[in-house]
C-alpha cells in the first residue's frame, strides 16, 4: 500500500515505477487519475451544495422571524441535502475503490535497483568461498539421498501428491541439526529474539504483509475458515505488531520464527520437478526486523550479512545478487539474494531472500512507532530467510559428497550429531 497523498499528487511518478518494473499496462494510472478527478468533482459539488444550504438556512431563519412562509426554501433545501448524501455516496464508492487499487499496487523501488526485464539483469555484488572441485563427476543431492536410502520421493508423493518428500535417518537428523544451528547462530550472534508463530493465519494478515488480495490464488487457503497456510514466517511475525504503535526507544526489533512453509508453485509447471529445491512444504527460518526509517537501509545490509554467516560457517560457496526490477517482488523496495552453489546441479540455487519494504507493509498493517517527540509514525519493516532448511540441506548434500556415495557433516553442525 502506498502513500495515497503522494500517488494523488505525482501520478506520473507512479507511472514511471510501473513502467520500471515492466508492467506496461498504464491502466492502473488510468483509473487512479479517473478516481482522482471524480473524488474532486463530487468533493466540490457538495461543498457548493453545503454552502447554498448554510446561506439559505440563515435567510429561513430571518424569514422565519418575521413570521413569512419558508415552506418552499425548507423543500429545495431537503431536495439539496438529498443531492449531498448522493455526492457523499459517491464520494464513498470512490475512496473504497482508490484503496482497493492501491492495495492491488506494487512498492515504489529504491533508487539502487536496476531496471531489468527478467533475472538475466540481476546484478551480482560479490562472493564468498570458491566452488568445489572433486576427482569424479559430482551427483545431484536427490540421487545420492534416494541412493542412501535417507529421502524417499514416492512415499511423499503416496502421502501427498507431487513435489513431496519424506527423509529417514541421517537426512531427518541433518534437518533438525541445521534448525537448532541457524536459530542458535541467529540468537547467539545476531541478537533475534525466537518467536514461535501460528502457521495458520487470517486474511488481515496476509494483507498486511502483502500476498492478498493481489495474489490470493497462490496460496493454500482453508475457505470454511478464512484462514491461510503461511508462504513464510515473515506474515505472522510482521503482524505480531499490526495496529499496535512501538516506542521509539525499543527499536530496532529483530525477531525469528522457525515454521513450515506452504507454497502452490503453481507457476512453476516443470521446473525442478526432482529434488527438494522446489516443493509444496518446506521449513524455514525466517528473519524479520522492525526499524526507524532513517535506520532501515543498514539494518537491510546486516540481515543479509546475518544470513550470509550461516553459508560462511557452512563452507559453502554463495554469491549475492541485487535483484533488478523485474524480479523484485511487488511488496519489496530493494531485495538481495543469495544464491548457493550446487555443484550436482552444476548451477547456483536461490538459498535466501532479503528484502527491504520500506513503509509498504506497515502502512497496510498501521505498525507505527512513537518518536521521541510524541509523533506517531510509520516504521520500515525488512525481512529475509535464514536460511531455506531444506535447500540448504540439499546445498551440503552436493557439496560434501564422497565419490564412495555419502556425504560428510560439516564441522559447525558436529555438535548437533553427538
Amino acid at each position: 500500500m502506498l502513500d495515497l497523498n503522494r500517488i494523488q499528487s505525482n501520478p506520473e511518478e507512479l507511472k514511471e515505477m510501473l513502467k520500471k518494473r515492466c508492467m506496461d499496462d498504464t491502466s492502473l494510472v488510468d483509473r487512479l487519475n479517473q478516481i482522482i478527478q471524480n473524488k474532486k468533482k463530487y468533493q466540490s459539488e457538495a461543498e457548493n451544495l453545503r454552502a447554498e444550504r448554510n446561506k439559505v438556512s440563515k435567510e429561513i431563519g430571518i424569514i422565519k422571524s418575521k413570521g413569512g412562509d419558508i415552506q418552499a426554501l425548507s423543500a429545495s433545501m431537503k431536495e439539496v441535502g438529498n443531492k449531498i448524501k448522493e455526492l457523499e455516496d459517491l464520494l464513498e464508492v470512490e475512496e473504497n475503490n482508490l484503496s482497493e487499487l492501491n492495495l492491488n499496487l506494487p512498492n515504489f523501488l529504491d533508487a539502487e535497483v536496476p531496471f531489468g526485464k527478467s533475472e538475466e539483469d540481476n546484478i551480482e555484488t560479490h562472493q564468498h568461498g570458491v566452488k568445489p572441485t572433486f576427482a569424479f563427476t559430482p551427483k545431484a543431492h536427490f540421487e545420492i539421498g534416494e541412493a542412501l536410502g535417507i529421502f524417499d520421493f514416492e512415499k511423499g508423493v503416496k502421502l501427498a501428491g507431487g513435489r513431496a518428500y519424506t527423509y529417514f535417518g541421517k537426512a531427518a537428523k541433518l534437518e533438525r541439526a541445521l534448525m537448532n544451528f541457524m536459530l542458535d547462530t541467529h540468537a547467539a550472534e545476531h541478537g533475534y529474539q525466537e518467536v514461535w508463530v501460528p502457521t495458520l493465519v487470517n486474511d488481515e494478515s496476509m494483507k498486511t504483509t502483502g500476498q492478498y488480495p493481489k495474489f490470493k490464488d497462490e496460496y493454500y487457503r482453508l475457505d470454511q475458515d478464512n484462514l491461510s497456510l503461511i508462504p513464510t514466517a515473515e506474515v505472522p511475525l510482521t503482524n505480531l505488531y499490526r495496529d499496535e504503535i512501538i516506542p521509539e526507544d525499543k527499536l530496532p526489533i529483530s525477531v525469528m520464527a522457525h515454521t513450515s512453509c506452504f507454497r502452490r508453485e503453481a507457476g512453476s509447471h516443470g521446473r525442478d520437478t526432482r529434488g527438494l529445491v522446489r516443493v509444496h512444504q518446506f521449513q524455514k527460518i525466517e528473519l524479520v526486523k522492525f526499524t526507524k526509517p532513517e535506520d532501515s537501509e543498514a539494518e537491510h545490509r546486516k540481515m543479509l550479512i546475518n544470513a550470509e554467516n550461516i553459508l560462511k560457517k557452512l563452507g559453502l560457496h554463495y554469491r549475492v545478487l541485487l535483484l533488478c526490477s523485474k524480479d523484485t517482488s511487488n511488496s519489496s523496495s530493494k531485495t538481495f539474494d543469495i544464491e548457493v552453489w550446487m555443484p550436482g546441479l552444476n548451477r547456483y540455487m536461490e538459498i535466501s531472500s532479503v528484502s527491504n519494504f520500506k513503509d509498504f507493509q506497515a502502512r497496510r498493517g498501521k505498525i507505527r512507532y512513537k518518536s521521541k517527540e510524541g509523533k506517531n509514525q510509520l516504521l520500515h519493516t525488512i525481512n529475509g530467510s535464514g536460511l531455506a532448511i531444506g535447500r540448504t540441506l540439499a546445498a551440503i548434500v552436493e557439496n560434501y559428497q564422497t565419490e564412495a556415495g555419502d556425504f560428510t557433516i560439516p564441522d559447525a553442525l558436529r555438535k548437533y550429531f553427538s
